[in-house]
């Protein structure tokens, strides 16, 4: 199922579910909002070659890319904390006419609680994910372990070194990156990251510290800033004129508003 097709089909879900329909957003930034979204699974999708392949979506959340790569044949593990869990089994029913949604499973899980087997995955997915989980260090440790020595973490991040995210960010949480919250369910104190993003220097640090390396010398920019001037443009045509930007290093490192990468571990 190409990305076109579902996101119409998920616009249709949309509509009869106005939680999500507030979580994602799709308001009269229409545009630029859809063409985030299918940068960002495009780049999920491009990472993912082999239908014989066993991905862990961690952070998956409502599950809308797990359930992408379900009506595409590919077998997803999700975990995910918080309300969104209680939404996933409706959303299976809903794309159960589309394709095998039983393709995808989830767990109610913690990443340090969650008793996973070593080299267990060729792929592990964090879409808006890293930056709430802490320790970050002792996570990254988790996924050295339980990754394929041939797998990969494939990260969909916001940029922590865009100027005007981190603004935004500062006058929502202050300097307050890591908090403390109860978990009613798991009946546990955990650390969150209170949006605790990083730049790409960073992420790549500490990645490296755990024993991963990054398979290109930078990411993937997308969502320049400038795109609100181009608001009455198509989600394409956005796409096709920010990538002037990705070779010019001030836009692309402080004015792009996410960051897709991906590491290997080392051998």
């Amino acid at each position: 199922m190409a990305i076109n097709d579902f996101f119409d089909l998920f616009l249709k879900e949309l509509q009869n579910s106005p939680a999500m329909m507030e979580y994602y957003k799709f308001d009269n930034r229409f545009e630029l909002r859809k063409a985030y979204f299918f940068q960002r699974l495009q780049y999920i999708s491009d990472q993912i070659k082999d239908k014989n392949v066993a991905t862990w979506d961690c952070g998956c959340g409502y599950g809308t890319t797990a359930l992408f790569l379900a009506m595409n044949g590919y077998r997803v593990y999700g975990t995910t904390l918080e309300f969104y869990f209680d939404e996933i089994e409706k959303r299976k029913e809903y794309w159960k006419q589309y394709g095998n949604s039983d393709l995808f499973s989830v767990d109610y899980a913690d990443v340090f609680d969650n008793k996973l087997d070593d080299n267990s995955f060729d792929y592990i997915i964090l879409q808006d994910t890293l930056h709430h989980i802490e320790p970050l260090h002792k996570a990254l440790d988790v996924f050295h372990r339980v990754v394929k020595p041939d797998g990969k973490l494939i990260v969909v991040e916001q940029n922590g070194s865009d100027i005007i995210g981190n603004l935004k960010l500062f006058i929502k949480r202050g300097s307050k990156r890591v908090i403390k919250v109860w978990d009613e369910r798991l009946q546990k104190e955990y650390l969150l990251g209170n949006e605790n993003v990083r730049s790409w220097k960073k992420w790549k640090r500490e990645c490296e510290k755990a024993g991963f390396v990054s398979e290109t010398t930078k990411p993937e920019y997308i969502s320049f800033y400038y795109q609100f001037f181009l608001r009455n443009r198509l989600a394409e045509e956005m796409i096709t004129k920010e990538k002037i930007f990705t070779n010019k290093y001030y836009p692309r490192n402080y004015l792009a508003s996410g960051i897709n990468f991906s590491m290997k571990p080392c051998k």
